[in-house]
């Protein structure tokens, strides 16, 4: 009979050793501190929480979590040069979120473009689709970061995750 702790003690070992390789390719994918957004979430407090409130809802409270999912979203749509949900290394938006021990439901909202937090969020509510998202009564937290485009000027990929 298999001893089952040590198979989970290898697996776990074979795992943050893969990690462990992978960790020099993933930061070189970051944008790095001058055009990252991560903190975004902050700023955009009183623009989500308005929006809700405004619409009979409560307020969202920032999350790490979701902020680093997003960060990741938006580090990705800024290197690849385009806008999608779905990472060029095959992960989807439900398996970001499981690797981010992101639980319950859960939405993300992406658009690209050079404009401020207000503008953003204007844009957002004028989509069904995104501002469905915005004002699902279920979402408690969220998590807001951009990423400058590689070219500059201005253009950034935005990432909001929403969840329960």
């Amino acid at each position: 009979m298999p001893n089952n702790s040590l198979q989970i003690s290898r697996r776990r070992f074979v795992h943050l050793a893969a990690l462990a390789t992978l960790f020099p390719v993933a930061a070189c994918q970051t944008i790095g501190p001058a055009g990252n957004g991560t903190g975004a979430s902050g700023s955009a407090s009183a623009n989500i929480n308005n929006i809700r409130t405004g619409n009979g809802l409560s307020g969202l409270v920032s999350d790490a979590a979701l902020e680093r999912a997003a960060g990741q979203q938006a580090a990705y749509m800024a290197k690849a040069g385009r806008m999608v949900h779905t990472t060029g290394w095959g992960k989807s938006f439900e398996a970001r979120v499981k690797d981010n021990e992101i639980h319950g439901a859960a939405a993300e909202n992406i658009a690209m473009g050079r404009m401020d937090i207000d503008r953003l969020f204007a844009m957002w509510m004028a989509s069904p689709p995104h501002r469905r998202n915005m004002l699902d009564a279920r979402f408690k937290r969220y998590g807001l970061a951009y990423a400058e485009a590689k070219g500059g000027g201005g253009e950034r990929y935005w990432a909001l995750v929403l969840a329960s």
